[in-house]
């Protein structure tokens, strides 16, 4: 089902098909702990955290999408396919895509107010996503 959706995508331009590669993977996933981990700190400015937990989320739903064996060049949707490629309920990835409106307004219109629960559901969200990598095993080999 989740490869049927995805080539759908590759179809519209949306993804690009390109072969996993274990060591990116690995790469990817290392960085998102690393930086979860970081966004825990509680001395850490809570835009500062938000922005690393936010790269961790990124970062994990890429390695997602890549353990897949498929690319996006649009950071959005690597979120909108966790449903596809973890299997991520849609409520907690929609959580991750306010998350990126978010980020894009700090980024693009210097606009940056996080609410400390969105914060909170970011990071819990993220680690979830984490685990749900996890699972997923090494990247087969094709």
């Amino acid at each position: 089902m989740a490869s049927r959706n995805l080539d759908n995508l590759v179809k519209i331009g949306q993804l690009k098909v390109e072969p996993p590669d274990q060591a990116e993977f690995d790469g990817m996933v290392r960085s998102a702990r690393n930086k979860l981990r970081d966004a825990g700190v509680k001395g850490i400015s809570d835009d500062g955290r938000f922005f690393l937990a936010y790269s961790a989320a990124h970062s994990l739903a890429l390695a997602a999408m890549r353990w897949h064996g498929y690319r996006s060049e649009k950071r959005y949707l690597v979120f909108q396919c966790l449903e596809h490629t973890v299997g991520m309920d849609k409520a907690k990835w929609r959580v991750l895509d306010q998350c990126h409106k978010q980020r894009n307004l700090a980024e693009y219109e210097g606009h940056l107010e996080i609410p400390m629960q969105l914060l909170n559901e970011l990071i819990k969200v993220t680690e979830e996503l984490l685990k749900l990598v996890d699972a997923q095993g090494p990247v087969a080999k094709k």
